[in-house]
């Protein structure tokens, strides 16, 4: 690729330029605006998300028997790549091309030199902003294993190039190319270097992840699991803690490590008095993307989601008052599943055995809402396996084991937190008070939950505590919390039924992990 990029003749390749060039030559090109806090702001055109359904994997005989082909991972053949990537080197022949070389990854024994080639030089800030970005010593001698070719003017004809829409998500393992198309969305680039990682890393016996991580003063590791909507972001964001990073990780043999040199955060409804570290994080050199400014003063109104919920800021982790840097600590001594049950029937804490956080693991649950989908009119149940389905090429159970493995390794405590809602679901009963959330992530954190009594819930089989300090003592059990008894049970016993019939999918794992399940009805 490096060298059919020096072969361009008519366009300009520029090479691992400054976040202030980058920032320069954005907005020359008319890609964006600055905002009041000096951040470049850019809107996403069509897409303001990921196409996971227009994602594919080569078809390839080194991956073809790793690989767990089916909707997530969807088949492309070589002969469709290969149209493809000519197309790519056709367009790119007469464009201007922004180049950057770095890292992922935070640990040298495990990072993947990678390489982003761009059409948009916002996209390129983007990059250089998420990723780990090298020293100068480093860019002398670094040599990309993988390269991303971003270009969002190249449109795929589906009729002939075999592709469901004009946009394509291609990665070809034994070219080491992800190729992108028809889209403006920058998270793409980020998690296919994601899906990346989660194949290989697995083959070093290293357990990749889909969470955000922080570590306290005596050196005690957190890892936070969690959805869309469940609180992963805000709840790893701990003045108290310092900052791994927020939503990618590895687990090695000698500790965890951040994936990525930045931050990319929802900023929907955020608020300096909620999110004080994201909001002071947004300043020049950062990406605001659908962010609604006003025409006037260039102030961002967060509040203002017209364009998308999915609003997003992208930063280096090292504006982040007491981050981690490099990003890598010890061994995790607490991992917390988050989840937003909009059921309401889930317990506010509880903690896991090995086998349930395996169960849970696989399960990755929590609820979409009525109204933030056409079609939704009341809470559905939503399973992401892992924590993060759409990223992961090998089969659930290969991360599953590697999680069991090291728990069990290391001794480490796991706890299920419902941020959801509490005394009824969504309509009758309220979103879970965050005051006594962050109570229940302190004391599972500080480990004084351990001094509770524990029982097990009769219906999801997870160990309650009795007590926690800061926290009503009836919050702590979810039945307390309705008023209509019969109502609890039915919907209680609907949100089991629902772990059940997901979890028949994984026919293959141990009795012990399919035990360690909600009970079943008579």
């Amino acid at each position: 690729m490096e060298a059919k990029l020096e072969q361009l003749k008519k366009g300009t390749v520029f090479t691992n330029l400054s976040v202030s060039k980058l920032v320069e030559t954005a907005l020359e090109r008319e890609e964006g605006v600055v905002a009041s806090t000096g951040a470049l702001q850019v809107y996403t055109g069509k897409y303001t998300g990921r196409s996971p359904k227009d994602k594919y994997i080569v078809q390839e005989p080194s991956v073809m028997d790793h690989i767990d082909w089916g909707t997530v991972n969807q088949p492309i053949s070589q002969f469709q790549f290969e149209r493809l990537f000519q197309k790519a080197q056709d367009y790119m022949s007469d464009k201007d091309l922004f180049v950057f070389d770095g890292y992922a990854g935070a640990d040298s024994e495990y990072r993947l030199p990678i390489r982003v080639v761009n059409e948009y030089a916002w996209h390129n800030l983007f990059v250089r902003q998420l990723f780990v970005r090298p020293t100068e010593e480093e860019l002398q001698t670094h040599i990309a294993e993988f390269t991303v070719i971003a270009l969002p003017g190249l449109k795929a004809d589906p009729e002939v190039d075999g592709t469901r829409s004009e946009t394509f998500i291609c990665l070809s393992f034994e070219k080491k190319v992800v190729l992108i198309g028809g889209t403006e969305y920058a998270g793409e680039m980020k998690k296919s270097i994601f899906s990346v990682l989660n194949y290989l890393l697995p083959f070093r016996d290293v357990l990749p992840m889909h969470c955000s991580a922080n570590v306290g003063e005596k050196d005690d590791v957190a890892l936070f699991f969690g959805l869309s909507g469940t609180g992963k972001t805000t709840l790893s964001a701990d003045p108290n803690r310092g900052l791994i990073g927020d939503d990618e990780h590895g687990w090695t043999d000698q500790g965890v490590f951040n994936f990525e040199g930045g931050c990319y955060a929802k900023c929907a409804n955020l608020s300096e008095e909620k999110e004080p570290q994201i909001w002071q994080a947004i300043r020049y050199g950062s990406v605001l993307e659908n962010v609604v400014l006003d025409p006037e003063t260039g102030r961002a109104d967060y509040n203002d989601t017209r364009i998308t919920e999915n609003t997003r800021a992208a930063y280096p982790i090292d504006v982040i008052p007491g981050a981690v840097i490099p990003g890598k600590a010890g061994h995790p001594s607490v991992i917390i599943f988050l989840t937003a049950d909009a059921f309401g029937v889930l317990p506010p804490i509880s903690k896991l055995t090995k086998e349930q956080a395996m169960y849970h693991f696989l399960s990755g649950y929590t609820s979409k809402l009525a109204g933030t989908e056409r079609g939704v009119t009341e809470p559905e149940a939503t399973f992401s396996t892992c924590f993060g389905a759409p990223f992961l090429p090998l089969h659930p159970t290969v991360y599953a084991k590697l999680l069991g493995d090291k728990i069990e390794e290391h001794q480490v405590n796991v706890y299920l937190v419902n941020t959801g809602w509490s005394g009824g679901p969504y309509g009758v009963g309220k979103r879970m008070n965050l005051t006594y959330t962050r109570a229940m992530v302190t004391a599972a954190l500080n480990g004084s939950i351990e001094q509770a009594t524990f029982t097990a819930d009769p219906i999801f089989g997870v160990l309650c505590p009795d007590f926690v300090e800061g926290v009503p003592s009836n919050v702590l059990v979810p039945r307390d919390t309705w008023q209509d008894q019969e109502a609890y049970e039915k919907s209680a016993w609907g949100l089991a039924d629902r772990f059940t019939r997901n979890f028949e999918k994984f026919f293959n794992v141990d009795k012990e992990i399919i035990a360690a399940g909600p009970s079943k009805r008579d």
